[in-house]
C-alpha cells in the first residue's frame, strides 16, 4: 500500500476535518469521545441524530454512488475519512447497519427498484434498520436458523424469533434470513427479506446486558408481513445473500479502527506511568506485548486494503483481522483492569444494575466488560478459525453430526 497522499486526498483529509469541527457543536459537543465501546455513555438518541447530521454532509453514503445519493469515494478516501473521523475525537457512531450491511447488499444484490426505495432514506439518515439474522439455537451458525416466513397472496407472513438485535427498538425496518422452503434444511431454503418493524406482528424486549444498557434486544414475529417484492435475490438464495452482506462488515473502517484501538492503549500506558505501575515488569511486559499486538494488527489491516484495492474482493485477511482485533481487544479490557487494580472493581453511584443496586461504570469498567462480547459477535472466533483452516489452509472441513 502506498503512503503517500495526493493533493487531492490531502485536500479531501482537510475539508473531513473542517467539517467536523464545525458541526461537533451544541448538543453534539457532549458527544466528543464518547459513545465507543458499550455506546452506554451516551444516549441512543442523540447518537442518531448524530447520524442524521452527518448525512446532512453527506458523510453517510461516502462509498456509494452519487446516482443515488452518495459521494462515490475512493478506497484511499474512505479508509482516510474514518481515520480522519477518529483522529478528530469524534463521536462514537451507533451500529447502522443500513450504511453498513445492507445498503451495499442491495446494490450487489437489489433489484433497481429496491435499491432506489431504501438506499437513499439510509443515506439520508430518515430511516434506521437492524440485522435479524442470530435466533436462540443460531448464533453464529445461520444455517440453523427457524423462523419461517411463507408467501400468501402478495405478502410474506413471518413467523418466530430472532435475538441480538442491535437498537430493534429505535429500528424503522429490518433485514430478515427465515426460512421459506417448506422441510428445507441447513443452507438451502432461506431467503433474505426486508420487514417493516411499525407493525401489529413484531414485538421487542430489550436484553439487559452486563453494562447496564440495551443495545440488544429479542425481536418476535407474529403473523408479520412484508409485500413479495421485498425479497433480496430470490426465493431460496438467502444464504448467499447474508453471506454477501457479512463480507461487506470489515472494510474501509478497519484502519480508523486501529486507530482508536492506538488512542486507548496510549491512554492505558499513560495510565499505569502515571500510577507507577509501569514499574511492575509483569505489566510493562504485558503492554509491551499489546502494542507489538496492535502493530501485528495494523499491518494485517493494510494487507486487507491492499487486498481489496486490487479486486475489490474481501479476501481472508478479514477472518484473520476479525479474529485478531476481537482477541486484542478484549485483553485490553483485562489490562486496563490490571492496570487499575482494586479502583477497577470499585463502582459510583448513579446507575441501578441488578437487583436495583445504584452504580456507574466509568469507560475503563465498559471496555472491560462489553468487550468480552468482541469474540462471539459478528462471527465467533471458533468461527473465524474454522473459515480459516477450512477456506485458506486448506484443512479437512470439520465433522458434522448427522
Amino acid at each position: 500500500m502506498d503512503f503517500t497522499y495526493s493533493i487531492t486526498e490531502k485536500e479531501f483529509v482537510e475539508e473531513v476535518r473542517t467539517w467536523l469541527e464545525e458541526h461537533i457543536v451544541g448538543e453534539f459537543v457532549s458527544l466528543r469521545g464518547k459513545g465507543l465501546t458499550g455506546h452506554d455513555d451516551v444516549p441512543a438518541e442523540l447518537q442518531i441524530e448524530w447520524e442524521k447530521e452527518l448525512a446532512k454532509g453527506g458523510w453517510l453514503g461516502i462509498d456509494f454512488p452519487k446516482s443515488i445519493g452518495g459521494r462515490e469515494c475512493s478506497l484511499v478516501e474512505q479508509v482516510l475519512f474514518h481515520k480522519t473521523y477518529v483522529e478528530a475525537l469524534a463521536p462514537g457512531r451507533i451500529p447502522n447497519m443500513g450504511v453498513t450491511l445492507l445498503g451495499p447488499t442491495l446494490m450487489a444484490f437489489g433489484t433497481e427498484q429496491q435499491q432506489s426505495r431504501f438506499v437513499p432514506p439510509i443515506l439520508s439518515g430518515d430511516e434506521l434498520w437492524c440485522q435479524g439474522y442470530s435466533e436462540p439455537d443460531a448464533g453464529s451458525d445461520l444455517s440453523n436458523v427457524h423462523t419461517k416466513a411463507e408467501l400468501q397472496g402478495d405478502e410474506w407472513v413471518l413467523n418466530g424469533q430472532k435475538v441480538w438485535t442491535s437498537l430493534a427498538q429505535f429500528a424503522d425496518w429490518i433485514f430478515v434470513v427465515a426460512r421459506t422452503g417448506k422441510d428445507s434444511k441447513r443452507h438451502s431454503g432461506l431467503s433474505y427479506l426486508l420487514v417493516p418493524m411499525e407493525q401489529e406482528g413484531v414485538s421487542i424486549r430489550p436484553i439487559i446486558q452486563i453494562t447496564g444498557g440495551a443495545e440488544f434486544n429479542e425481536t418476535f414475529f407474529t403473523d408479520a408481513r412484508t409485500p413479495k417484492e421485498n425479497i433480496v435475490g430470490q426465493e431460496g438464495e438467502g444464504w448467499k445473500v447474508a453471506m454477501g452482506t457479512l463480507s461487506f462488515e470489515r472494510g474501509a473502517s478497519t484502519l480508523g479502527q486501529q486507530v482508536s484501538f492506538r488512542q486507548e492503549l496510549d491512554e492505558l500506558m499513560a495510565e499505569a506511568k502515571a500510577t507507577g505501575r509501569w514499574d511492575d515488569p509483569i505489566v510493562r511486559q504485558k503492554l509491551t506485548e499489546s502494542y507489538i499486538g496492535l502493530e501485528v494488527l495494523r499491518y494485517n489491516q493494510l494487507r486487507m486494503l491492499t487486498a481489496l484495492a486490487a479486486d475489490g474482493v474481501p479476501g481472508a485477511e478479514q477472518s484473520i483481522g476479525k479474529l485478531y482485533w476481537a482477541s486484542w481487544h478484549r485483553q485490553l479490557g483485562e489490562l486496563w483492569m490490571l492496570v487499575r487494580g482494586a479502583s477497577g472493581m470499585i463502582a459510583c453511584n448513579g446507575y441501578t444494575g441488578h437487583e436495583g443496586k445504584s452504580y456507574s461504570l466509568d469507560k475503563e469498567q465498559r471496555t472491560f466488560l462489553y468487550s468480552r462480547a468482541h469474540t462471539i459477535y459478528g462471527g465467533s472466533n471458533q468461527v473465524q478459525r474454522n473459515i480459516i483452516g477450512e477456506r485458506v489452509l486448506g484443512l479437512p472441513k470439520e465433522p458434522k453430526n448427522n
